[in-house]
């Protein structure tokens, strides 16, 4: 047990107090005693560079760190995410705390607010943000907005959107949390870590000591989140072997989910760059990083040629992608829709606690019939692309199973947990699986509402593409009804559904881990050609 009082070196925004009393109290459980010594760094000093020229780069940490190498302190507590990759010599991290939500959060101003678009973001809205990494991936997805720098800390920052300097300003949702600020005036749309990937490490704390202090480091590991550890360890070395080539707005995010990692990165040329996006599953973390940086080797083909099962919009997220690789498009439906009911009941809708989509289709039918939903009622999606379409009738998904993956039934079983004892609507494809039925509780109550059917197509022309994307079961049957896949083209399936009618026929397939076209270009990006 150490005899003396630790000093913790510590910036002196209250972000950064938060953060060194949190590691403060933890020290306290464990029987030892701290106090702080707040630290002015250049970046504290320097307002007029971007962000983006400071993270990672020691801006934020050099002053602590001479501190900690001239012992007028015993720790320093970092944002893990503003810590370059390599410790200077007589340094190390003993220590990481849990994660905190790695999300990203877009506070908007209430009257800059168009929940039809995506980000709930009004039409070429301007957006404070001073990470490449951030402008990005935001205007992948939404070309329309631009962007202006944003520096200082949360306060300031917070009152430069309340200033009205901007239409919106995107933030770390970890440090909005840790300091409970009050928000209540702004519309805020959170960001999942698998759709905006955050930086390397975001939302965890580095305790860094000098190397030479065994008995500290030993105390230390009593709070240490080993299993953190081991996922951002993914992250910041795939952040290191980047760095030395391309400086690159890049973000990786790693999890550990049901046995499993995966891990998520994009990287951009620049920030107007549109991202190259890659998703990987593995059993273990060793190894991951290099795989990642193996993918990203320019000198690796990409496919010069897909097929996908439905009409494309030149505007569209894989649109976009496909054209950046200059990857020839041949798009087209095998299937023709028809609606199987002309009119909803009112009384039925009155009486669903939820309504659950697991389609476009399903939503686009839904509305066609001009639905009255009273505002208790509440709205379920399967993923993203439900989601978007959902968002251009006016509604935002009160649940989405896109931070749950590939796996129908783990979204099905998440689903059936909330609305145990509730009525559940579930308008759908007439002869569809209804995997959302069969994972609901007893308890719930099932209004079953096949309100569309498909024809298949006749006589399909096979296509030469190296891709193949098929975009449902009925899909898949319209083309092999008179085609064969050649041996060496590949197969994406959106859903899960899809990927079982391929399963039958017995031929390898990717499943994207979202059902959408950002799951896509992910899927594209990580098959080898």
């Amino acid at each position: 047990m150490l005899n003396r009082k630790l000093i913790i070196g510590t910036r002196g925004s209250e972000l950064a107090l938060w953060q060194a009393n949190f590691v403060k109290d933890r020290l306290a459980e464990i029987g030892i005693e701290a106090e702080l010594k707040i630290i002015k760094t250049q970046g504290d000093i320097i307002q007029h560079l971007r962000l983006d020229k400071l993270e990672g780069k020691g801006f934020f940490t050099k002053e602590l760190e001479e501190e900690l190498l001239s012992a007028q302190i015993d720790l320093a507590v970092h944002s893990h995410k503003d810590l370059p990759t390599v410790n200077p010599p007589g340094l190390i991290i003993a220590a990481v705390s849990e994660r905190e939500n790695a999300a990203e959060v877009i506070i908007i101003h209430k009257d800059c607010v168009d929940i039809t678009k995506r980000l709930s973001l009004k039409h070429a809205a301007t957006v404070g943000t001073s990470s490449n990494r951030r402008k990005a991936q935001l205007l992948s997805l939404r070309p329309d907005l631009e962007f202006e720098d944003l520096r200082g800390n949360l306060q300031t920052r917070i009152q430069k959107l309340r200033d009205e300097k901007y239409d919106a300003i995107v933030l770390a949702k970890a440090g909005v949390s840790r300091i409970n600020m009050e928000l209540s005036d702004f519309h805020i749309e959170e960001i999942a870590p698998v759709e905006i990937i955050p930086a390397p490490a975001q939302g965890v704390l580095a305790i860094q000591i000098r190397e030479s202090d065994q008995e500290l480091f030993d105390l230390l590991q009593k709070i240490n989140n080993t299993k953190v550890e081991q996922t951002i360890a993914v992250e910041r070395k795939v952040l290191n072997m980047f760095e030395a080539g391309c400086h690159a707005p890049l973000g990786c995010y790693c999890r550990e989910r049901d046995g499993k990692y995966e891990s998520w990165t994009s990287i951009a040329k620049d920030n107007e760059d549109f991202p190259d996006r890659l998703y990987l599953q593995a059993e273990t973390t060793e190894g991951m990083a290099e795989t990642i940086f193996k993918k990203y080797d320019r000198s690796r083909k990409l496919p010069s040629s897909l097929f996908i099962t439905r009409d494309l919009d030149e505007n569209s997220y894989l649109a976009r992608y496909l054209k950046k690789h200059q990857i020839d498009i041949d798009a087209r439906s095998l299937i023709r829709i028809y609606p199987t009911i002309n009119v909803l009941d009112s009384f039925i809708l009155k009486r669903a606690d939820w309504i659950f989509f697991n389609s476009k289709n399903a939503i686009e039918h839904f509305f066609a019939l001009d639905p009255y939903i009273l505002k208790k009622t509440k709205i379920a999606v399967l993923g993203r692309g439900s989601e978007s379409t959902l968002r251009k009738f006016g509604r935002v998904a009160d649940f989405s199973g896109d931070d749950l993956g590939i796996s129908t039934e783990a979204i099905a079983q998440e689903f059936a947990q909330l609305v145990d004892g509730q009525t559940v609507l579930i308008p759908r494809a007439k002869d569809s699986l209804q995997s959302i039925q069969k994972a609901l509780t007893p308890n719930t109550q099932i209004i079953d509402m096949p309100i569309y059917e498909t024809v298949l197509e006749e006589n399909v022309d096979k296509s030469n593409a190296q891709v193949l994307v098929f975009t449902s079961p009925s899909n898949v049957e319209a083309y092999f009804k008179e085609n064969l896949a050649d041996p060496d083209q590949k197969i994406i399936c959106i859903g899960y559904s899809t990927a079982q009618a391929i399963e039958k026929m017995g031929l390898p397939y990717t499943l994207p881990f979202s059902p959408d076209e950002m799951g896509l270009a992910e899927a594209i990006f990580g098959i080898d050609y």
